[in-house]
């Protein structure tokens, strides 16, 4: 079972590399005002998404209170942008007249 945990961690810190990669590409694209402050906002959400897939690996040699704490804030961003992307989504819906 360890491995397997291990194995889909790994997978995971790869295909988040990757989003990471795209957020970076597709903010130079977004233009300015609210839309680029929020693209921002997720970008920095995506990092810190990125830095807790990397400790995954290491859960087993965390103590159990950190690692709590740590998939709490995981969890909470998670929410979080969730949260902004379906606003965002909303507000372009919305300025498209759909």
């Amino acid at each position: 079972m360890e491995s397997i945990f291990l194995v889909l961690s790994l997978v995971s810190i790869v295909v988040m590399f990757f989003a990471l990669y795209q957020a970076f590409v597709l903010k130079k694209k977004v233009p300015g005002g609210k839309v680029k402050e929020t693209w921002d906002f997720l970008a920095g959400l995506i990092v810190l998404f990125f830095a807790g897939y990397l400790s995954t690996p290491f859960f087993r040699m965390l103590p159990p209170e950190i690692k709590d704490v740590l998939v709490g804030v995981i969890f909470l961003a998670g929410a979080v942008f969730v949260l902004i992307v379906v606003k965002l989504l909303y507000k372009i819906v919305e300025d498209l007249g759909l």
